[in-house]
């Protein structure tokens, strides 16, 4: 067994790499990654010490995945992972990796009859239209009413079937065109892919900034200060994501690489769900506590074109096909992340204060 893991030194990439390696140690595992994210070269011991192999590569270079050799199972976690990127400059690094770079590796999956594990995302779902939902402020919160529900939404939040049409952000654009260019190569090739829009992702070793990876840098910023505002909608601080810890993401994969046959047909939906969804204010409140730390938030109303007030995935459909649902609550995830800030607070606290 030889398992590929592209963007395998980011955060994502990395901890799925580790956890392939734990349950199988007889696979070879690499982990490939061309180490633009800063933050990124602190796992390349972690990877080293638990077996796994790091082959510095750029998936915009068909070359680069030419040379990492043959596969039976292509996990596909590289990428620019920020909805703001693009905006006020040229798109171009986002639309070669998010967007070129999987068609390189699609290639090199059919090249190779690999199985294939596509990681999109949420923000396929256009913007306007979740803005458009009948949100109500609630305590701290923006919550929908009691009972309410249209296409595709409901109080379970966000599913497969929301509708498609309107804008969605740059980078969600690339990853929704990554949806389709799979989708082709599943019919044309027969190609064995599996597809989950995952919701926030988070975890120890996530280099949290401002614009992606907000778990981490609200707690970072409490621990080790710093400055934190309350952005868009009012600045209030009550938009809310479900978030999703990243060792869930890889019990779900693991389970679905089991069911093959299932998983590789449509798209789904992976997320924490309501139960494990917080609003950035109720979330001020989690790190105050654990940090010991009040921060004076600041206020900016000003609302970014990319961003959505609320977002909570349902992810009813890989529930009941998997048997699967998230173990981790929100409470063990930021444990778990205050935890990693404490114990690795001299190689942290520079890159993250």
């Amino acid at each position: 067994m030889r398992i590929l893991v592209t963007g395998g030194a980011g955060f994502v990439g990395s901890n799925l790499s580790l956890a392939f390696k734990r349950d199988n140690p007889g696979a070879e595992v690499i982990a490939a990654d061309n180490l633009k994210r800063r933050g990124s070269e602190l796992n390349l011991l972690r990877l080293r010490e638990a077996g796994v192999q790091f082959e510095h590569a750029d998936i915009r270079d068909p070359s680069d995945i030419a040379a990492l050799g043959p596969m039976d199972l292509l996990i596909e976690c590289s990428a620019e992972p920020s909805v703001q990127a693009g905006y006020g400059g040229n798109p171009a690094y986002l639309i070669d990796t998010n967007l070129r770079g999987t068609l390189n590796c699609l290639e090199a999956a059919r090249t190779h009859d690999a199985t294939f594990v596509f990681l999109s995302t949420s923000r396929v779902y256009p913007i306007d239209l979740l803005r458009a939902l009948p949100l109500e402020t609630r305590c701290n919160r923006l919550v929908l009413p009691s009972g309410a529900a249209g296409p595709g939404w409901s109080e379970y939040g966000i599913a497969e079937d929301f509708p498609l049409t309107g804008h969605r952000s740059l980078y969600g654009t690339t990853k929704l065109s990554s949806e389709h260019f799979i989708e082709e190569y599943r019919a044309a090739f027969g190609l064995k892919a599996i597809i989950n829009r995952c919701g926030v992702l988070a975890g120890p070793w996530q280099m949290g900034k401002v614009d992606q990876g907000f778990m981490s840098l609200w707690a970072a910023r409490h621990l080790y200060g710093g400055t934190l505002s309350y952005n868009g909608f009012g600045g209030h601080g009550h938009q809310v994501r479900d978030v999703l810890h990243v060792d869930d993401l890889y019990d779900l994969i693991a389970l679905q690489l089991t069911k093959a046959e299932e998983a590789t047909t449509g798209v789904w939906n992976a997320g924490g769900g309501a139960n494990n969804a917080t609003s950035l204010k109720e979330l001020t409140d989690a790190c105050s506590t654990r940090s010991g730390r009040s921060l004076g938030i600041a206020c900016n109303p000003d609302t970014n074109p990319a961003d959505i007030p609320w977002f909570v995935t349902d992810s009813r459909k890989v529930s009941r096909t998997f048997d699967w649902r998230p173990k981790r609550t929100l409470d063990d995830l930021l444990d778990n992340i205050f935890e990693w800030l404490e114990v690795q607070r001299a190689t942290l606290e520079p890159l993250l204060r």
